[in-house]
């Protein structure tokens, strides 16, 4: 049964958000328009869907907990430290030894052709396990939050969906963002079954209409699934249609909001950005519609700037963009 519209607006009051999913470094291009392989040097920050997420929540007052696992290393170390820069809480990062490295992702500034690679094999994230997420104080936090990444493998996936289960216990609201990556799953198979049954059980759910799509067994079908959603488990279900905008599906009611125009850089941090403003904004009393457009904003922001947690905004950077949209 789907939490009732006043139930999650209750919860997500307490704007403190627990974030479960992965941390990583990122490298970007210095400049635009430059091709990695081409590029001279590179400019590093703190990465991975999770992670930005709660970056982007803290910058924007709210306040933020990861639940994940990083190498004992130099770049898990970094990751550890980034946190901290963000203000997201740490307390329950696990740092692991062992062959399992801390994801790395190299991406270009740039539109055109644009390339990002990741390095995610034996992903110490994965290793998270039961243990990490059994012992935590789930009524203490407004919201639980995570991407579909945290799925795509044991023993996380086992771990993510007992997280679930407790958190649901605790009677917090489930957010999702689908985040389909074909490149972490063993299969499309196993990512249809597994972001299906993970969509079913959440509150909040936000994909893009190629990731309802998937779930559904085909892009055509995408709407229709979202739809399923919101009528069957779902509270709140946003159907993202890249520069279409976005088709926000909750009490019985569509509405469809617009994109903001802005130069883009490159197209990586949109969705992390996006969840942030969206779930800050339902915290901070703001209306449905007008948090979609709040996220919205932050997404057109983090586009047009070079990294991803570094282009997250603040409350005052965010405004006044949008108030620079309506004059």
């Amino acid at each position: 049964m789907a939490m009732t519209a006043k139930a999650l607006s209750e919860r997500l009051s307490r704007n403190r958000f627990l974030v479960i999913g992965r941390v990583g470094m990122d490298f970007f291009t210095d400049g635009p328009d430059t091709r990695a392989e081409n590029a001279p040097s590179f400019q590093t920050g703190m990465g991975g869907s999770s992670a930005n997420i709660a970056a982007g929540l803290c910058k924007l007052g709210s306040e933020a907990s990861l639940v994940t696992c990083v190498s004992d290393d130099a770049v898990g170390r970094y990751c550890l430290n980034q946190l901290d820069h963000y203000g997201v809480a740490r307390d329950h990062v696990r740092t692991i030894g062992g062959e399992p490295r801390t994801s790395l992702a190299v991406y270009e500034t740039r539109l055109e052709d644009h390339q990002t690679v990741i390095y995610r094999n034996n992903a110490a994230d994965f290793q998270m396990d039961v243990s990490d997420v059994k012992g935590l104080d789930y009524a203490s936090f407004g919201a639980l939050i995570t991407a579909g990444t945290v799925f795509a493998a044991e023993p996380s996936r086992t771990a993510a969906f007992r997280a679930f289960e407790l958190a649901r216990a605790a009677g917090l609201p489930i957010i999702f963002d689908v985040d389909y990556r074909p490149y972490s799953w063993p299969s499309s198979q196993v990512a249809e079954d597994v972001l299906s049954r993970a969509g079913a059980l959440s509150d909040v759910i936000v994909g893009n209409d190629e990731e309802f799509g998937f779930m559904a067994g085909h892009i055509d079908k995408g709407l229709d699934k979202a739809r399923e959603l919101a009528r069957e488990t779902a509270t709140i279900v946003i159907y993202k249609m890249g520069p279409e905008g976005a088709i926000t599906i909750a009490d019985g009611r569509e509405h469809r909001s617009g994109v903001y125009a802005v130069t883009a850089l490159k197209p990586t941090g949109a969705g992390d950005s996006f969840m942030a403003g969206l779930m800050s904004g339902l915290a901070n009393g703001h209306s449905l519609d007008d948090a979609v457009q709040r996220g919205s904003a932050c997404a057109a922001i983090v586009v047009a700037k070079p990294g991803c947690a570094p282009a997250m905004p603040f409350p005052d950077e965010l405004d006044a963009f949008m108030a620079d949209q309506t004059d």
